[in-house]
């Protein structure tokens, strides 16, 4: 795991490396190296607001404290937001997937069946997102791929229909694990968040307490445009997680502890490349290692 981070934070790393390498062995920390310091974790897009909270964890450290104690705080702050893991569920888990467009939402989802089939659960694919016809073909091919059922209609099927359709086939076939695709949307479209509410209500109606998981998926590369998407869809679609996808050369790694710390929501995964094994389940020690190259915070 921590050799993934390593790879995926690699720009982020090296942009912080070079300001803590101003850092003098023996000596307090100075003005002007914790300002470097503080621009190089802003320039990794962890935030004005979350790299000045930071700075103040270290300001009275000696030089050879600070990058263990920075790594501390960022575990905390990352630790902070988790809420005690995933819900164990009697029956088919229903995990509904939400994100704009372009974020790698469908990609994500199968990546997602990937990873329940290598747990030996069965897993069912919901095709909510109706608006694409290219977004149903891409799940079958994963589907057929992965050796996973789908459920899906026309296009232009109401996608709470299909939501619907899914849960109940899932009951039928004593499935682990259903997954519901969704349009891709703007946090600004309220009908389409609408949309969300009644994929909500008819999974309530056939699997008591469905969803039981609300994934936001953001592309890691948009840095701190994925805050707003986060605390809108936090409003709008009661997320319960997060997925950060396309981490893989991107130098705006430290988004997930602004994130964390302004939304409070537990980061579950990571997408790090284009297979469908290419996601892990998030580790807050070993993404700090992969952003400071420490293992201090351990």
């Amino acid at each position: 795991m921590a050799s993934i981070f390593l790879r995926a934070l690699s720009r982020s790393r090296n942009r912080i490396a070079g300001a803590l390498a101003g850092l003098v062995p023996g000596r307090r920390a100075d003005a002007a190296t914790l300002e470097n310091l503080e621009a190089a974790l802003i320039g990794a897009d962890i935030g004005p607001e979350t790299a000045i909270a930071l700075i103040e964890a270290v300001r009275d450290a000696r030089a050879e404290e600070v990058r263990p104690a920075l790594a501390a705080e960022m575990v905390r702050v990352l630790k902070a937001a988790e809420n005690g893991g995933t819900e164990v569920v009697a029956g088919p888990k229903v995990v509904l997937v939400v994100g704009v467009n372009g974020s790698g939402k469908t990609t994500t989802i199968a990546k997602l069946a990937r990873l329940h089939v290598d747990r030996g659960e069965t897993v069912l694919i919901a095709a909510a997102d109706t608006f694409r016809a290219a977004a149903v073909d891409q799940l079958r091919l994963w589907a057929d791929r992965l050796g996973v059922g789908l459920i899906a209609q026309g296009a232009g099927a109401d996608p709470a229909a299909v939501a619907f359709d899914a849960c109940q086939a899932a009951l039928a076939r004593g499935t682990d694990v259903v997954l519901i695709d969704t349009a891709g949307r703007l946090h600004t479209q309220g009908n389409l968040m609408a949309e969300l509410e009644k994929i909500h209500r008819v999974t309530q109606k056939v699997v008591a307490g469905g969803p039981h998981e609300v994934l936001l998926v953001l592309d890691g590369t948009i840095g701190q445009n994925g805050l707003r998407q986060a605390e809108e869809f936090l409003q709008s679609a009661g997320v319960t997680g997060l997925v950060l996808t396309k981490l893989d050369g991107t130098a705006r790694g430290g988004v997930a502890l602004t994130i964390a710390r302004r939304v409070g929501l537990p980061i579950r995964f990571v997408g790090i490349g284009e297979r469908d094994s290419d996601l892990a389940e998030f580790d807050a020690t070993e993404y700090v290692d992969g952003l400071l190259g420490t293992e201090a915070a351990k």
